[in-house]
């Protein structure tokens, strides 16, 4: 026996290999009951979600830059829970506009996405094309920043040992929910709150992350349908080689979910609805072999729709980062606006 099975991951690779995955996606059958199935057990497998409140809306202050002006204001996500934002409204062409909801990683904060500084160290993430916010208001787009739970001003107080999203991603699950699901919902509430600003067409939204703003993209498109198109950066890879193999933040997790399909099947919540994956050839944490198989699955479900058209895998010759020409290039092939 050459394997060590006295080590977990032995075990576990050799269930991943075998795993059931009851829903994954055999281009077999009635594919609007498949999509409606598989989007239900996902909305089952991130958890209890929270109760909806009065937004309490607030602005904070107002500026104008050369460029765009921006708002910043706080919402009620729900009891107990507000989230700060940043909106910004381009000077050019003339509203409503379309919105980009810009969702950072494991950086320190949204305000990586308007291309700040803030806390000490930020230095490391102010590269990469982490400005999704200033990129999307250079499109011609209004953009939406969104603190994410556990990060920059909504982190949670930890040892400096322990990752700032672990003690609330796993006082989730004592609740039966998942930080997926909490990070959803303030997206979906975001959304609702954006109405309250005539600039903005909340007809036509999109979303964008890298890293674990990715995954949140991903997953809120998949369960929130008023997000027209979506792009997923560094986040969109099978689990078997990514979060199941390589040692990952615990707000990555949806309990259960290997069970029932791969990353990829997923897809078929957000078909016929366009989607751009972008990833790094060098990325470390999601290898690029798991996203090309991954996207395999994502292109078949995309064609089986009818609209092979409208995904897109872009991939960067670098590592964990965003890649803003490719990405914003076939972003705007496939808009649907």
């Amino acid at each position: 026996m050459s394997a060590n099975t006295f080590n977990p991951q032995t075990c576990h690779d050799y269930l991943y290999e075998n795993a059931p995955k009851k829903l994954a996606f055999t281009n077999q059958g009635d594919l609007p009951r498949w999509q409606n199935e598989i989007r239900g057990k996902l909305q089952e497998l991130i958890g209890v979600m929270p109760e909806p409140v009065d937004l309490d809306l607030r602005v904070e202050f107002e500026e104008e830059h050369e460029t765009f002006f921006e708002r910043r204001f706080v919402f009620q996500s729900e009891e107990w829970c507000h989230v700060p934002c940043h909106l910004l409204i381009p000077k050019t062409g003339s509203g409503p506009y379309p919105l980009v909801i810009c969702l950072q990683g494991h950086t320190t904060g949204m305000h990586i996405s308007l291309g700040r500084a803030k806390y000490a160290g930020d230095e490391r993430y102010l590269g990469g094309d982490r400005d999704f916010a200033i990129q999307a208001v250079e499109q011609g787009y209004a953009a939406l920043t969104l603190e994410q739970r556990c990060f920059g001003e909504r982190h949670d107080a930890q040892p400096d040992h322990v990752h700032r999203c672990q003690q609330g991603t796993m006082g989730a699950l004592l609740l039966g929910r998942t930080m997926v699901g909490e990070r959803i919902w303030d997206v979906k509430r975001a959304i609702d709150a954006i109405t309250a600003f005539s600039e903005v067409d909340a007809n036509r939204i999109a979303c964008m992350g890298n890293s674990g703003g990715g995954t949140i993209t991903y997953y809120a498109a998949c369960l929130e349908p008023r997000i027209s198109i979506a792009m997923a950066s560094c986040s969109v890879c099978t689990y078997k080689d990514s979060i199941g193999r390589i040692y990952h933040c615990t707000d990555n997790y949806v309990p259960g979910v290997y069970q029932y399909f791969e990353m990829g099947d997923l897809a078929g919540c957000l078909a016929p609805r366009p989607l751009v994956v972008v990833a790094g050839r060098e990325d470390d944490i999601f290898p690029i072999q798991g996203v090309e198989e991954n996207f395999a699955i994502v292109q078949a479900i995309y064609d089986a729709a009818g609209v092979p058209e409208n995904c897109r895998l872009v991939i960067g010759d670098g590592g964990h980062r965003f890649y803003a020409q490719p990405g914003w290039e076939a972003f705007q092939q496939i808009s649907p606006w």
